[in-house]
């Protein structure tokens, strides 16, 4: 007699992973974030502000910190202490404590109101580096502010105390990730002052832009040949051959540049120039780096224009739809380099 077992296997699932379930729920959070959203709603709600800003009360917002949300905790259980057992000492306590913090929430929202925002530019930045936006802070009351600072996602700057009538200059920072124009979306002017029982802050999106360079590649690759020039493409600063006239004193000019007789007979300060000293040229060309990708090519010509700039040398830069003509000079170097960071690579347009 044969028996034959017959095993009934009960159907498995699957469970669903906890770490991907973990992600999901933090991106979930993260997505009910309250600044996000009140930056959007600002944005959506005022626009781009206008430069210079007076900051109006109703664009500032003030929420409780940790110290406030505890300082009213303790409030109400002293109340409730004091209501329990009837201790009237303590209950005055109590609502001088509360009115405190009051006070101070109404001074943390006086200390923004009024002030005025401008925006003071932003130097250019190699890709990779940090954008460093300055924006200058104005007092025009005849009451002095207090821990004043501005920031973003990336950090906040130190806080600063403005002068009655008088201006703070703070930075906000960004990564430049990437040549081109960087934009800065949006920035928080912040107080907690005073007891830092309160935040207030204003979210303010301005049209502000850095420029971000192309990131220079790595030193190695021989620049075109060399040539001499002694033509137009001078450095008045560097001439020391022709007498080419003569201009203002500038702080940080060389003594030996000024003119002594000059000065001797009308009493003002002027510099001498000198042009047609001899350099070395280079002309950076687009087409001399066949075979590499944009970027690349990009970051190449960056890399020669500042080893060139660096060793005193003139140059000229040659890009498609672009003729730059030798030059020297930081101006110059600023010039070029901005070429390549504004450079679209889609657009080919006869070379002029």
């Amino acid at each position: 007699m044969s028996s034959t077992s017959s095993s009934h296997t009960a159907p498995t699932t699957a469970l669903p992973s906890r770490q991907p379930l973990s992600r999901r729920l933090r991106e979930r959070i993260r997505s009910f974030s309250l600044h996000p959203r009140i930056r959007r709603w600002t944005r959506k709600r005022h626009g781009i502000d206008p430069d210079p800003l007076t900051l109006p009360g109703r664009r500032i917002y003030i929420l409780p910190t940790g110290l406030g949300v505890t300082y009213g905790f303790m409030l109400f259980a002293m109340f409730l202490g004091a209501m329990n057992y009837g201790n009237n000492l303590a209950l005055g306590l109590a609502f001088l404590l509360g009115a405190l913090g009051l006070t101070a929430m109404h001074h943390s929202h006086r200390n923004l109101a009024g002030v005025r925002i401008h925006s003071a530019g932003c130097e250019p930045v190699f890709a990779g580096q940090i954008a460093r936006f300055r924006v200058a802070i104005e007092n025009p009351s005849p009451l002095p502010r207090y821990e004043l600072t501005v920031g973003n996602d990336v950090g906040m700057a130190q806080p600063e105390r403005i002068e009655p009538n008088g201006r703070t200059m703070l930075e906000v920072k960004l990564p430049a990730n990437k040549r081109g124009l960087l934009a800065l979306p949006y920035f928080e002017l912040a107080t907690r002052h005073p007891f830092g029982l309160f935040r207030a802050w204003s979210v303010l999106h301005p049209e502000l832009h850095c420029v971000v360079y192309p990131r220079p590649s790595a030193p190695g690759k021989p620049p075109p040949l060399l040539e001499t020039d002694t033509g137009g493409a001078q450095d008045l600063s560097r001439g020391d051959e022709d007498f080419a006239g003569l201009r203002s004193f500038h702080p940080g000019d060389s003594p030996s540049r000024i003119a002594w007789k000059a000065y001797a007979r009308d009493q003002s300060l002027q510099v001498k120039l000198y042009a047609g000293t001899e350099v070395t040229s280079h002309v950076f060309d687009w087409d001399m780096l066949a075979g590499l990708g944009v970027e690349a090519r990009l970051s190449q010509l960056c890399r020669w224009i500042e080893d060139a700039h660096a060793a005193g040398h003139a140059f000229g830069l040659k890009l498609p739809g672009t003729h730059i003509p030798t030059n020297v000079g930081a101006s110059h170097r600023q010039r070029c380099l901005t070429a390549l960071a504004l450079f679209q690579s889609d657009e080919r347009p006869a070379e002029s």
